[in-house]
């Protein structure tokens, strides 16, 4: 076995123990947890309670004109 190569599974050993050791989520406790962050924050958000006329910078400029 070449040096390079016994470097290289050294690299990937190391790579599979630190993947090895995060802790995981299940999918259900995580679906959980972004359900109530949703129902938490919902009256906060713009794209379920609509923008104000008077705040929303992206609202048609009003047009000035003199007769």
């Amino acid at each position: 076995m070449s040096s390079s190569n016994v470097a290289t599974m050294k690299k990937a050993v190391q790579q599979l123990r630190f993947e090895a050791s995060i802790n995981r989520v299940k999918v259900s406790q995580a679906a959980v947890e972004l359900q109530q962050f949703c129902l938490q924050n919902a009256l906060q958000d713009p794209l379920l309670t609509g923008v104000s006329s008077s705040t929303n910078p992206f609202r048609p400029q009003k047009v000035c004109s003199f007769l």
